[in-house]
Formats: C-alpha cells, structure tokens, sequence
C-alpha cells in the first residue's frame, strides 16, 4: 500500500475511533506528510530503519522561519506521529516496520519558569480596577494561577460552565479528556465580581473590549481569544518589573509549583493539570528533588544515632 493512502486512512482513524482533536490530527499531517516530502509516495513495507535515518538528518538540516533548524522536541513530534503510524499498521495487519525500532531523540530536560509568591501579587495588582477590562484582567489573573487551566480551556469557557458557590467545575482539555477543575474563594471572587459588571448577554465568560470586531452581529462582545490573554500576561508582568518572560502557562506552572511545595504528591499535580502521562509532570523536579532531600534528611536514620 502506499504511503499517502495509508496516511489518509489513519488521519480518518485518529478522528472517527480515536475521537482525536482536530489539532492533534492537523499535526500529525503535516508531520507525515515531511516523510512524504522527503522520500515521496513510498510503498509502506519500504519503511525501513535506513530510510527513517536518512530522513531523522533530513529533518535535523530542516530549518524553520526563525532558526537554521528544528529542535530535537520538534523532530521527536515527527517520530511519535510516525510510531503512532506504523501502530495502526500492525493493528490493520498492513505489513510495516515495528514502531518500537524508533527511538526518540534524547532532549533536554525543560527549564520551568514559575512566579513566587511576591511576584504574583505584584501582577495581580497591576489591572486598573475601575474598568471593567480591568476587573476582567484580574479574574482572569486570578483564575489562571487558582486553577491551572490551560489559555485554551480558558478562553473557552462559557458564563454557565463555571459555578462559583460550589468554586469547582469540569473542562474538557487535550485528547478531549475531561477533568475536575477547583477553584479559590478569591479567584471566585473576582470572576463574580466580573460577572456582576457585565451588561452584555454574550454566553462567553471572557470577551472582548476593544478592537474593530469586538462585536458580533447580535450586538454581543466577541470570545477573548488565547493571544489576547497571552498578551495581557505579559503586559502585566512587564508592569510589576519582572524581567523574565511571563506567559500563562507561567502562572500554569506556578499553580504546580505551589501544590508541590504545600505537600501535594506528584500523582494529585498530574490529575489536577490533566497530563496523560506522570513523566510530563516530572519537569517540576525544581520543587520535588528539593523536597525529597528534605524528606531524606528528616526520616533517614543518621550515622551517629
């Protein structure tokens, strides 16, 4: 069979049986579909460990719009698209190469960056209050860091999926996996407050103020889009005086952080942040190596006892 029917057939596979995002499916396109620029329309059983080699330097030599080339965690995205391909093969009983022959580049472990306990107040306090764009700003601030949605799932939240008397409520995230998401009094607080300063009866919970097309043809006020809450983190943290670059998922990050250094195991952190798989969130090994040496020192008996 040929490679590009196969990958038509797979895509359908991931949508209807897997119920894949569409994301997740345009990604695995366009990384398959490098393959196939590479060595062209292939037979599938010419898959083979010589051919993925060549292709694994085609791709280290291909550059991108900002560099001269791709990163390892790029390249590896290309490789687990192909896995997951070669997968389905076994599963359809098409003839094709194992996917455990390919292994993953190795990459650096990331660098988390995270805001500590004055630097969040600092940028919680920056929003002018006496807008409603800042009262807005604020629950925003405040909902990002108590709960740790992602931009996504908060930019896509409606006025009625959120109830604040109980301050818990489910989001569906990556992969379509839904989860439970808690909230503080004071981010319920300012998102309440929020609420009772809207006029408007646009359903989504955060909109628009400014712009050309803040306004639909209803007359209601257009969804804040992820860039937008990008922006106005960034902007944020730049007037609190922190230098380094601040990003929702900093405040993400920072909601981990904080669970970990009040007790909470990693296991609770992964269920909390919806990560599929325990080894996503081992990159907070800032807070956990820290508390285990702590752990150590405490209840490992000493050499003079």
């Amino acid at each position: 069979m040929l490679f590009a029917k196969a990958k038509t057939d797979f895509l359908e596979y991931l949508e209807i049986e897997q119920n894949r995002s569409n994301k997740t499916i345009q990604n695995y396109d366009h990384y398959l579909t490098r393959l196939i620029d590479f060595a062209g329309d292939i037979q599938i059983k010419d898959i083979d460990a010589e051919l993925i080699r060549k292709w694994r330097l085609w791709l280290n030599r291909l550059g991108t719009n900002t560099s001269d080339e791709l990163g390892k965690a790029t390249q590896n995205y290309h490789l687990i698209a192909l896995r997951s391909f070669l997968k389905y093969c076994a599963k359809r009983d098409i003839p094709a190469l194992t996917a455990d022959k390919i292994e993953l580049s190795r990459t650096r472990r990331k660098q988390v960056t995270f805001l500590n306990e004055d630097e969040l107040a600092q940028v919680f306090e920056q929003p002018d209050l006496g807008s409603i764009t800042g009262v807005r700003d604020r629950a925003i601030l405040e909902l990002l860091f108590s709960s740790g949605l992602r931009v996504s799932e908060l930019v896509g939240l409606d006025k009625d999926h959120i109830n604040l008397k109980r301050r818990e409520f489910m989001v569906r995230g990556k992969g379509q996996k839904d989860r439970p998401i808690f909230i503080s009094p004071e981010a319920a607080k300012w998102v309440e407050h929020y609420l009772e300063k809207r006029q408007d009866t646009a359903k989504p919970l955060f909109v628009r103020y400014s712009g050309t097309k803040k306004v639909d043809l209803s007359g209601n006020f257009h969804r804040l889009t992820a860039r937008s809450v990008q922006r106005l983190v960034a902007r944020y943290a730049l007037l609190a005086g922190i230098t380094k670059h601040v990003s929702p998922h900093t405040l993400r990050h920072s909601f981990a952080t904080d669970l970990l250094m009040n007790g909470a195991d990693l296991r609770s952190v992964q269920a909390l942040l919806g990560h599929s798989n325990i080894a996503t969130t081992q990159i907070y090994t800032h807070v956990t190596d820290p508390h285990l040496k702590s752990v150590h020192e405490k209840f490992h008996r000493h050499g003079d006892d």
